[in-house]
């Protein structure tokens, strides 16, 4: 699995980081994602699925 993010989409709203935390953090200024891992192990898969899923802005992108 390839984690992309469109941070231009991004809205803040946090629930990339509560999903997966691993994966995704907050810049402190603005709240925008930061991808700490876009390739992530398998066994955070379920995790990333979810954070995409409940994006609202649908900023992240898995392929």
């Amino acid at each position: 699995m390839k984690v992309t993010v469109d941070e231009d989409k991004c809205c803040g709203a946090g629930s990339c980081v509560l999903a997966a935390p691993e994966i995704f953090d907050q810049r402190d200024q603005d709240g925008i994602v930061v991808l700490l891992n876009p390739d992530p192990a398998e066994d955070h898969h379920a995790a990333v699925h979810d954070a995409a899923a409940v994006c609202p802005a649908a900023a992240i992108v898995l392929s």
